[in-house]
C-alpha cells in the first residue's frame, strides 16, 4: 500500500486475507482496564497494523492510548509474546498462533479486535496486467484453486501451518487452522475487500496527503476474479464439499 501512494503502479489482483483479528491479552494478574492503566503494551512498529488495533482496543476499554497506557515498539509477535512473559509489559497485542500459546500459559484475553483490513494479497503492476493478461488470469486461477484445497482438505492445511508455523501443540494447530480458514477471513471467491483497504487509508490520511485523495478502488483490480465467479467456476469448486 505505501508502495502505492508513492507513485508505484501497482493493483491487487486477488484478495488473499480480507479481515484482521487481534488480541489484547494481558498478564494474569489484569483482568479490567482499570488495572492496566498506568502499564504498558507491546505492540509490532508505530503506524502499523498491530499499532492501529492496539489503540481501537484501549478506546473500546474507555482508555486513552499514550495517555493512560504507554504503547511500546517491541517487534514480531513472538517478541511481545516473550516481553509479556518476562513481564517487561503489562500487555501486548497478538495473533495466532501466539494468542492461542498465551491463553494456554494462563494470560487473559482483555479485548478482541476484528475488522475489515486487506493486510495480505497478492498485487502486481498495470503494466504487467496490460502485456499479461493470460498469466495474470491463470495466476488468480492457481490462488483460487490453492483457497479450495486448504479450506477442503483438513490434513493438508494442517502440513501447510507446521512448515510455516513450525511445531505446535496439536490443539493450537487445529485452532489457528479454524481461524485461518474462516470464510470471512478466507474469502472462497477471493474478491478484495474495498473496506479493508479504506481502513488502511484512513490512518495513513493523517499524516500523507496522497492517502487522503485515494480511494479504495485504485488499489484493485478485480476483473480476473469476477471472470471467475460470474463464469461459475468458483461455486462449481465447492459443490458437494462440506465447507
Amino acid at each position: 500500500m505505501s508502495a502505492s501512494l508513492r507513485g508505484a503502479d501497482t493493483v491487487m489482483i486477488a484478495g488473499g486475507t480480507v479481515t484482521t483479528e487481534q488480541w489484547l491479552m494481558s498478564r494474569p494478574e489484569i483482568k479490567t482496564a482499570e488495572q492496566l492503566k498506568g502499564g504498558s503494551v507491546a505492540i509490532d512498529r508505530f503506524g502499523g497494523t498491530s499499532d492501529l488495533l492496539t489503540r481501537i482496543a484501549l478506546r473500546r476499554l474507555g482508555l486513552t492510548p499514550v495517555k493512560d497506557v504507554a504503547i511500546v515498539q517491541i517487534g514480531s509477535v513472538p517478541d511481545r509474546l516473550s516481553a509479556l512473559e518476562k513481564g517487561k509489559v503489562q500487555a501486548a497485542i497478538l495473533i495466532s498462533p501466539d494468542r492461542f500459546i498465551a491463553e494456554k500459559k494462563g494470560f487473559y484475553t482483555l479485548m478482541i479486535v476484528s475488522m475489515p483490513y486487506q493486510g495480505v494479497g497478492v498485487a502486481t503492476t498495470r503494466r504487467f496486467i496490460r502485456d499479461n493478461p493470460d498469466i495474470v488470469r491463470k495466476y488468480v486461477k492457481s490462488q483460487v484453486e490453492a483457497v479450495h484445497r486448504i479450506k477442503t482438505d483438513r490434513e493438508t492445511g494442517m502440513r501447510v501451518l507446521v512448515k510455516y508455523l513450525g511445531s505446535q501443540d496439536k490443539e493450537i494447530l487445529e485452532k489457528t487452522y479454524d481461524l485461518t480458514s474462516a470464510d470471512d477471513r478466507l474469502s472462497r471467491k477471493q474478491y478484495q475487500t474495498l473496506e479493508g483497504i479504506k481502513n488502511i487509508l484512513e490512518p495513513l490520511a493523517e499524516k500523507d496527503p496522497k492517502a487522503k485523495a485515494a480511494k479504495p478502488e485504485d488499489f484493485v483490480d478485480m476483473r480476473f476474479i469476477k471472470e471467475l465467479d460470474e463464469s461459475g467456476f468458483i461455486d462449481d469448486l465447492y459443490k458437494g464439499s462440506k465447507r
